[in-house]
């Protein structure tokens, strides 16, 4: 994957307000280093110790955590966030869990494969692609106000189908949700 920051991301990354950013599933960094550009102090999550040298550096804690292990469990409290970023990452199991550490005006920012990726490549395995609305799902069922939200083909870094969503916990303040003109 190339290390352009997700277009969605560089959008939306502004609104996160003050604090502490996760960035899951990290990679070598792309997303946790424009977060530090920002102002935040990053813990940058992901399972391969390679890719986490490559995360490492100012404002960035990285943290090897295997998620998927069959005796996982998540390693973060409740309302710790201001902001979650997720790209190209999916793993249902820690979704309660993942929103419930976004602190009472925390942004998530996920974005990921959608169902009918597998005619662009990999991933093409269900358990690792959203439903159609699921992530609108997610945010309805976790109180969480849409800022944004996207269902469809891109292009670049390569064709896929995705899914993307920026929501906010319910102390966000709306007039915070400064949306670029077009």
């Amino acid at each position: 994957m190339s290390e352009l920051i997700s277009p969605w991301v560089r959008r939306f990354a502004p609104l996160i307000p003050g604090g502490e950013v996760l960035d899951l599933a990290c990679g070598t960094g792309r997303h946790a280093r424009h977060l530090v550009g920002l102002g935040h102090l990053v813990v940058a999550v992901d399972q391969n110790a390679d890719s986490l040298l490559a995360a490492a550096g100012d404002g960035i804690v990285t943290s090897q955590i295997d998620l998927e292990a069959e005796d996982a469990v998540w390693p973060f409290g409740p309302g710790r966030f201001a902001g979650i970023v997720v790209t190209n990452y999916l793993h249902r199991p820690l979704i309660a869990d993942m929103l419930a550490s976004l602190a009472p005006n925390g942004v998530l920012l996920y974005e990921t494969f959608s169902e009918g990726n597998g005619q662009f490549g990999k991933p093409s395995n269900p358990d690792y692609l959203l439903a159609p609305g699921e992530l609108l799902e997610w945010a309805a069922r976790h109180a969480l106000r849409v800022i944004a939200f996207e269902d469809g083909m891109v292009e670049t870094p390569k064709p896929a189908l995705v899914q993307r969503i920026c929501a906010v916990k319910p102390d966000f303040p709306r007039v915070a949700a400064l949306l670029p003109a077009f």
